[in-house]
């Protein structure tokens, strides 16, 4: 009986069907220490890892991506910038900014990121918009009607700490990639150093973001990034990068100590590098579903699993694509290809043929009418 039960024992265990679904089952886990994360494909918003990012989150100076863009689109970056005593005493990072100092508004952005100056910020605020309290209520507006988030309020361009100055890792994510589309943010964002020319202040300024600047080394390409901090918030960091196959956006937040976030953000630029490439599908592609034919109308970014993927045509022209663990990674919406009607089709041949006939009458009467002149002129000359 012992020798029986060992037997059915073993064979449970070792059974052919149960190794096989061990070896083939795929787990992507990362282990972060940030308390909230997300990495997405730059150029397609596909999202390859998450970690609580719906979740609200003090930004800290991240703030100033969506400041940056903001005032890049919406402000004349020639126009010359006075400086307020309001912006002069603002607290935290500076580029020591003095009261009536005039600058143009680039040369503000461009500190503002590059040495995360907080003085900087509330002097583009008070510039496009006369007070920080309108410029946040105009950011808010433009950040959830034309990027499209949902989960942001800002209460002033800098980040510095207040209860209702919050977002998350999949917003900012988006603010991120829809800036990357701008060639000036994209030249400030990735900025290494400045040289800075100030009243009070002349020195080359260098980026605070260790990645970017190469102090921690990367096997990956680092094309831009932004750091954050503030004892609420703790440590956030938004950081780009790019291979031959894939642009990636990553963004962590709340790591307790510097060196977490930077661990964490390589960490995710490793897993999105490795799995992933983009792919275009061009406009005129088409995908069936039954009788009803869609087509992306413009090229069309997706993201590829390289370990395996699928694309699906679901309800009412939306693509799906999926990574090699069945998770959907990116939506798109297709347009419908409008249907021609055979009736039509029918009458614009007889609208040719007619048309045709036409032509074909008008010149037998034009040859008719020469050929009866001829004759006529011959009769008159005998």
């Amino acid at each position: 009986m012992r020798k029986l039960l060992l037997f059915l024992l073993i064979f449970l265990l070792f059974r052919p069907g149960q190794a096989f679904a061990a070896e083939t089952e795929v787990t992507d886990f990362i282990s972060l220490a940030s308390e909230a994360a997300i990495l997405v494909d730059s150029d397609s918003g596909a999202v390859l890892y998450e970690k609580n990012s719906t979740q609200r989150m003090y930004p800290a100076s991240l703030t100033k991506i969506a400041t940056a863009i903001y005032a890049i689109e919406k402000g004349n970056l020639d126009e010359a910038v006075t400086v307020s005593w309001n912006a002069v005493i603002e607290e935290g990072s500076s580029v020591y900014l003095r009261e009536g100092e005039v600058m143009p508004l680039i040369t503000l952005i461009q500190g503002m990121f590059v040495n995360s100056g907080n003085d900087a910020s509330t002097a583009i605020a008070e510039h496009l918009h006369g007070s920080v309290e309108k410029f946040s209520e105009e950011l808010n507006k433009y950040l959830k009607e034309e990027i499209g988030v949902q989960n942001t309020h800002f209460v002033n361009a800098h980040g510095l700490f207040a209860e209702d100055h919050y977002t998350t890792a999949a917003d900012l994510a988006a603010i991120t990639n829809y800036a990357l589309k701008n060639p000036v943010f994209r030249e400030i964002f990735g900025t290494k150093r400045l040289p800075w020319d100030g009243q009070a202040w002349t020195t080359t300024l260098i980026t605070h973001h260790l990645l970017l600047k190469g102090e921690i080394p990367c096997e990956w390409t680092i094309t831009g990034g932004k750091t954050g901090f503030v004892n609420q918030s703790r440590h956030t960091l938004a950081t780009t990068a790019e291979s031959d196959d894939i642009r990636l956006t990553a963004i962590v937040l709340k790591a307790n100590v510097k060196n977490q976030m930077y661990d964490d953000t390589k960490k995710l630029l490793d897993y999105g590098f490795k799995n992933y490439r983009t792919n275009v599908i061009p406009k005129n592609k088409e995908f069936r579903d039954g009788e009803q034919v869609f087509t992306p109308g413009n090229d069309l970014y997706v993201t590829e699993d390289i370990r395996g993927f699928s694309m699906e045509l679901v309800k009412n022209g939306k693509l799906e694509i999926k990574n090699s663990q069945d998770k959907t990674i990116q939506t798109a919406q297709l347009k419908p290809v409008e249907k021609k009607d055979p009736s039509l089709e029918g009458n614009d041949q007889l609208g040719i043929l007619s048309m045709n006939t036409v032509f074909l009458l008008l010149a037998v009467a034009l040859v008719t009418v020469y050929l009866t002149v001829k004759r006529k002129v011959r009769r008159s000359r005998f």
